[in-house]
């Protein structure tokens, strides 16, 4: 057998590769090597991507709020849940023909895309920041779609895709690395979240905690720059207002924080039951599968328009309704039933198909429940319950962080939504409490968590891609010693004296694998010469896929308890391509770590 060493056979490979099919055309050199090179360049580049985020950002929302007045006939520039007079007609007739439209793309291009729907968090994670620009148009153009009929999804799904797509091209583009790549892509989602709630810090801090997966000192200023770049953008464009919170807040004492704290607790509980009923909820569509899966968006748009004709407060991501219910004085059983439907018609649209997210869906479902706690308390307690703003922004804080996983995104968004100290305090509390209860009876997120039911096994946005990136087929040796597992001993103890072999493959008539004898285990052995070396031989069952990653190898190993595994092409017919030891799998991921950890921590 020849003998092709890991270091060669995949440089060579790649550079066939890349001369047969050349990428994507490339910025000059020297812009390049001064954006690889210098730390300014990375930042300069990132402030590009936060204008260019704030920028696509406002298209998007004038798209939808243009789509909302014309289909729904309401005057530009209100909210489609604080719109209490929309004719019935328009109620019924726009999600269903909207429903339609997204079952035709669905239909005919979304099995085009195949492999190209990875999102910000996927990418980053898996893809080492690499995002496709034809799918996310896709996706932003259904999360449109799907907000502009009036689905219960927001549209920072859509914001995040977009600009984390063309953050990816532009890395591309610089031919940047790979821990550049994915710092891009988190530029990107920071310019989205910042430009969408005009809060850079929680925009930001969103880029850290749910692209990213770690704040490094390093990755600060690009995502700072980018952020701030998208919220001043997005000012001079929209003029967006996102929250008024009304009344005096409620100072801070042991009393609020005891009460937070409570709140803490209910919106935790709260936002596992969110993502639970959405799991359900898409659990009991996928069963509808009469004209190709199109009948769910039908059914899913008819038992939405069912809860609109209840209350409008359900369509669209629900900023008008949010608003509207901090600042009036609604009785307990509106808040109820309000939290209820919009938990249902969030479920019901994503279950359904609609594209889009539960961003903002969690922050006003959190927001009801901190005033229901409020509202319930306040003729008891008089003098000790929270005031309604302060409720509100807790379990905001509270709900958000336990769907979104992000907990200082939340904490920041607290801060730049109102300015107090003392509602900071209380955003604090509710948010570490919450983050502790999903984590201990949850374990996901609400994207980590869809992940879960596809099969994927993905915990959070760390870059664990390269870890499956390196697989048994590029780390076996292809020099390895074989023989028939009928050859007696005395023969293989004459053929093979102690120290030619360390280990011997042995192969059956058929060539297959039958097992792995060391040479003391049949040079030092009391069993007569004329038995068979198959005898003495281990790991009868136990190999490799050339497909097996290194984690799994690793697991392997502890498993097996031996030093040496063999590499079959699959188990039918058992051809033996390779050997892989212990020590060279260990060597090589902890040198692959280390380089992971400087790339994270320095450029």
């Amino acid at each position: 057998m020849s003998v092709v060493s890991r270091q060669e056979g995949p440089a060579v490979s790649a550079g066939a590769t890349a001369s047969a099919a050349p990428g994507p055309w490339r910025l000059p050199a020297a812009l390049r090597n001064f954006v690889r090179t210098r730390e300014i360049g990375l930042v300069l580049v990132a402030v590009v991507i936060g204008l260019l985020s704030g920028l696509l950002v406002a298209i998007i929302w004038h798209a939808s709020e243009f789509a909302h007045a014309v289909l729904f006939s309401i005057p530009y520039g209100t909210r489609l849940s604080a719109n209490g007079v929309i004719p019935w007609q328009r109620v019924v007739l726009v999600p269903l023909c909207g429903g339609i439209l997204l079952a035709i793309i669905s239909a005919f291009y979304v099995k085009r895309f195949k492999g190209q729907l990875a999102d910000a968090i996927e990418a980053n994670a898996l893809y080492g920041g690499r995002v496709s620009m034809r799918g996310s148009l896709l996706i932003s153009l259904q999360t449109l779609l799907s907000n502009g009929c009036g689905a219960s999804v927001g549209l920072e799904a859509g914001y995040t895709q977009i600009c984390a797509a063309f953050s990816s091209q532009l890395g591309r583009r610089l031919a940047a690395r790979r821990a550049d790549m994915r710092l891009l892509v988190a530029c990107g989602a920071a310019g989205a979240i910042s430009a969408a709630f005009t809060a850079p810090l929680a925009g930001a801090f969103y880029a850290f905690e749910v692209v990213l997966g770690a704040y490094t000192a390093a990755g600060l200023v690009p995502v700072i720059a980018s952020s701030v770049a998208a919220w001043l953008v997005m000012r001079h464009l929209v003029h967006p207002s996102f929250l008024v919170v009304p009344g005096v807040p409620s100072p801070v004492s042991v009393e609020m924080i005891g009460q937070i704290m409570m709140i803490g607790v209910l919106g935790a509980l709260f936002s596992i039951v969110v993502m639970l009923t959405v799991a359900f909820s898409e659990r009991a569509f996928q069963r509808l599968t009469v004209l190709r899966g199109a009948l769910r968006f039908v059914v899913g748009a008819l038992l939405l328009s069912g809860l609109a004709m209840l209350t409008p407060t359900v369509l669209g991501s629900g900023h008008g309704a949010m608003q509207l219910l901090l600042l009036s004085d609604p009785t307990w059983l509106m808040l109820a039933t309000t939290l209820l439907l919009k938990m249902a018609a969030s479920a019901i649209s994503l279950g359904a198909g609609y594209r889009g997210g539960l961003f903002f869906a969690s922050l006003m479902l959190g927001a009801l429940v901190g005033q229901l706690y409020s509202t319930v308390l306040g003729p008891i307690f008089p003098d000790v319950a929270l005031q309604p703003g302060t409720a509100a922004v807790a379990g905001m804080v509270a709900v958000a962080t336990g769907v979104l996983g992000a907990p200082f995104s939340m904490i920041c968004l607290a801060l730049e939504l109102t300015g107090d100290f003392s509602v900071t305090v209380g955003g604090i509390v509710a948010a570490s409490v919450s983050a502790m209860i999903v984590r201990e009876l949850f374990g996901y997120s609400f994207a980590t968590w869809r992940f879960h039911l596809r099969g994927e096994a993905i915990r959070g946005p760390q870059d664990v891609g390269w870890v499956d990136q390196i697989c048994a087929v590029t780390l076996m040796r292809t020099d390895f010693d074989t023989t028939r597992a009928d050859l007696t001993l005395g023969e293989a103890q004459k053929l093979f004296p102690p120290g030619r072999v360390k280990h011997l493959v042995l192969l059956d008539d058929e060539g297959r694998y039958v097992g792995v004898v060391g040479s003391p285990e049949f040079h030092d052995t009391d069993a007569p010469g004329g038995a068979p070396l198959a005898s003495v031989a281990q790991q009868h069952d136990q190999f490799l896929f050339p497909g097996t990653s290194i984690r799994d190898m690793l697991a392997a190993f502890d498993r097996s308890e031996v030093d040496l595994l063999v590499v079959i092409d699959n188990a039918q017919d058992r051809r033996v391509v390779g050997t892989v030891s212990e020590a060279h799998v260990l060597r090589t991921y902890s040198n692959e770590l280390e380089r992971r950890n400087q790339e994270l921590y320095f450029r």
